[in-house]
């Protein structure tokens, strides 16, 4: 099927579009940073086990699961731009809440909140881009979802360390109020942006399609590509729905196998993107540094460069994916990945530890440990951390594409619990090394489940992908 014409396509509104809804993957990063510097302060506040704490904390990861899976459904029923202002809502009350309570069950009930937003906005925000993007700019367009959450990440790290060091620590107070509770409350400032922004946007012309709105689709699609195009693509959106009744979860299913290979395929892709256990290196960046020799303050500034390096690895899959297409970035970041995972878990083989129990590294296992976690990081994001987002948000046909992207969301956020929480388990029982070489085999074994089961989407238009 042939492209749209660039001179047909409003840029302007697109871009203005990308821009609105990618802050959701700023929010998604943001609230998934803004813990950090803040366990002290929960712990004292509401007088925590570690194991509580740990619940405390994880409780985001629970909500993202069960947020993912409903924004997906909800947003056949209702819209996408309606769920996508609901979650900007659970946003804004989770942060103020989160600021302010002293009751511990509060806390967590609004962090489960904010996790809801999170695992919202993680599936809405490539959804919607890739439903009203060019065919042949999607894939760059939804990869600025990937620059935005780790924008919100690093953003996360950058206030908190403003705020610790106005207040003196996390303990600290700020106008009377302690720093920690402002860590949780600045996350509302761009949650109120994003609320806003959104009610400047179209709502997606496929959802209108499929819920008969078809004089609102055209408009919405000739202001995107003028009235010729809006014309053409009202026909062929129609076309991809089934005549006889609307969106609903039984698309996504089949007999005998529960689900459709496309569904199983996007599940593959989700839980994979986790298994590789890329937020275990996230979480454990200043560690490594810190094993390499360098002091705690270094290691905290190379984490802001690590985290830059990151950026610029998205940018690098930015400008090529809708060149040299989704699968082989894939297989590029499966095969770089499986290398440098396995370089760590040689140079975690030959670790010991000293007299307190810290584990030790020499020089030379130090620094392969410290240069292979940070070539990983740049294999991942220039990969699989935006090509997962980005086919999500395109690989699935109209008529499922709200309920496959709930089963693939709540797979995907189901398997980042299970690694983080699985990891001081397997570390403390099996070893660095070979929990190492288990994150190393999911790279491998990724290698052939996208050489069998994904097909390239590069310059598809959505109604040609099938189920």
């Amino acid at each position: 099927m042939e492209s749209t014409s660039r001179s047909t396509v409003n840029t302007a509104l697109i871009g203005a579009i990308v821009a609105v809804a990618t802050i959701g993957g700023l929010l998604f990063g943001y609230d998934s940073g803004a813990v950090n510097g803040t366990q002290t302060g929960l712990t004292e506040e509401f007088e925590l086990s570690s194991a509580g704490l740990g619940f405390t904390v994880g409780s985001l990861l629970i909500g993202c699961a069960v947020g993912a899976f409903f924004a997906g459904r909800l947003a056949d029923a209702i819209g996408r731009r309606t769920v996508m202002i609901l979650a900007a809502v659970l946003f804004v009350v989770g942060a103020l809440v989160q600021g302010v309570t002293e009751v511990h069950t509060l806390f967590v009930i609004a962090r489960f909140a904010g996790g809801m937003a999170v695992g919202a906005a993680s599936v809405l925000s490539p959804l919607y881009i890739s439903e009203v993007a060019p065919a042949n700019i999607r894939g760059r367009l939804t990869t600025v979802q990937q620059v935005m959450i780790i924008t919100g990440l690093t953003a996360a790290f950058v206030v908190n360390y403003f705020l610790a060091q106005t207040a003196g620590n996390s303990l600290g107070e700020i106008a009377g109020v302690e720093a920690w509770r402002w860590m949780y409350l600045a996350q509302a400032v761009p949650a109120v942006v994003f609320l806003v922004a959104l009610f400047f946007i179209p709502e997606s012309p496929r959802y209108l399609v499929s819920r008969g709105r078809d004089e609102d689709a055209c408009t919405v699609l000739t202001r995107l590509f003028g009235l010729e195009e809006a014309n053409r693509k009202i026909g062929e959106i129609k076309a991809s729905f089934s005549s006889d009744r609307r969106p609903s979860f039984r698309d996504v299913t089949a007999p005998g196998t529960v689900f459709r290979p496309i569904v199983w395929a996007g599940i593959m892709l989700a839980t994979f993107q986790q298994f590789v256990g890329i937020n275990i290196i996230f979480y454990y960046g200043e560690t490594l540094w810190r094993l390499a020799g360098v002091s705690e303050e270094a290691a905290l500034e190379r984490n802001i460069v690590s985290g830059l390096v990151s950026i610029a690895a998205v940018f690098v899959a930015l400008a090529v994916i809708d060149k040299v297409g989704r699968k082989p970035l894939l297989l590029i970041g499966s095969t770089g990945m499986a290398v440098t995972l396995g370089a760590m878990s040689w140079a975690f083989s030959g670790a010991g530890t000293d007299a307190a129990g810290n584990l030790v590294l020499g020089e030379t296992a130090g620094w392969t440990a410290l240069i292979a976690a940070n070539l990983y990081v740049i294999f991942f994001n220039m990969s699989w951390g935006p090509v997962m987002w980005v086919m999500l948000g395109e690989m699935f046909p109209n008529q499922m594409r709200g309920s496959a992207l709930a089963v693939a969301g709540l797979s995907q956020w189901v398997a980042n619990y299970l690694v983080v929480q699985s990891f001081p388990a397997l570390a403390d029982g099996l070893g660095l090394a070979a929990t190492y070489a288990l994150y190393t085999a999911a790279a491998v074994i990724s290698i052939f489940l996208v050489k069998s089961f994904i097909q390239e989407t590069k310059g598809k238009e959505l109604e040609e992908m099938e189920g």
